[in-house]
């Protein structure tokens, strides 16, 4: 097996004498979508910040590409690692264009403005992104999907080997969440790792190649979806109050809250 693209060892994260993380290791190789799963307050999104260096380290070491990521200034961090937040804020007046632009800003010289090249850069994002016809519309004036693409646009013109997303399907329907995730897994497809928070497990079951299932900061299971999302596993993490079905066609995890027993039923 080749050496991953980010490879995340022994993390421990402590906060206000809290452990966030406890000894969490996974690896994201290229053209791979990971995700993360687990309850909430499990720790996924401090892994991710503590992969951005947004929170500390208190042991263990973040590597892309064999270097380790707490000797890179914020901007060359920004030149390999695009975030996709759960809530990203813009100015509702803003262009989408505008928006979209503004991932550029780590590959500009110190002159600060764009040339050619980087509106080309930013043009093809959002073609990626599935958000071209967007690009002079108000992000104010956004649907939440439209939102979605925007923002993941914005990443795209980063051009990055690592793109980390924090829910990035949260509060969308599910046609929209598939429309996302096309996006998304295309942009592994076309070589670059993807690191996932995803709050549906059915969801992450469907679109990710391998799933990282926390609980309480440490790693209660890694690897393909029918490994990870078993009754035994989200019984130990999410209590007696889920089932697990297999997809008629596909076979995959389907994920259903557990109702209250039929009548009469012991």
């Amino acid at each position: 097996m080749s050496a991953p693209l980010l490879d995340v060892r022994d993390v421990r994260v402590h906060v206000e004498g809290h452990e966030l993380l406890a000894g969490v290791s996974l690896a994201v190789g290229r053209s791979e979508l990971v995700g993360v799963i687990g309850p909430n307050g499990a720790g996924k999104t401090t892994l991710l910040r503590a992969i951005t260096a947004r929170v500390a380290c208190t042991s263990g070491a973040v590597s892309l590409d064999g270097a380790v990521l707490d000797r890179r200034g914020n901007r060359e961090r920004a030149r390999s690692i695009a975030v996709v937040e759960q809530l990203p804020e813009a100015p509702p007046t803003m262009r989408v264009a505008d928006l979209v632009m503004l991932g550029r800003f780590p590959h500009l010289g110190l002159l600060r403005r764009e040339s050619a090249h980087d509106v080309a850069v930013a043009d093809e994002a959002m073609r990626r992104a599935g958000c071209a016809t967007l690009a002079t519309r108000l992000v104010g004036t956004l649907s939440g999907g439209e939102r979605r693409r925007a923002f993941i646009a914005r990443a795209l013109a980063q051009e990055p080997r690592l793109l980390l997303l924090d829910e990035p399907t949260a509060g969308l329907d599910a046609s929209a969440q598939g429309e996302i995730f096309e996006v998304v897994r295309a942009v592994a497809d076309a070589g670059a790792g993807v690191l996932a928070v995803v709050h549906d497990l059915t969801l992450a079951a469907a679109w990710c190649d391998r799933l990282v299932l926390l609980d309480h900061g440490t790693v209660v299971a890694t690897g393909a979806p029918r490994e990870v999302v078993t009754a035994e596993h989200l019984a130990r993490v999410y209590g007696p109050h889920v089932a697990v079905l297999a997809h008629p066609d596909s076979g995959l995890p389907l994920v259903v809250p557990r109702g209250p027993a039929p009548t009469g039923v012991q």
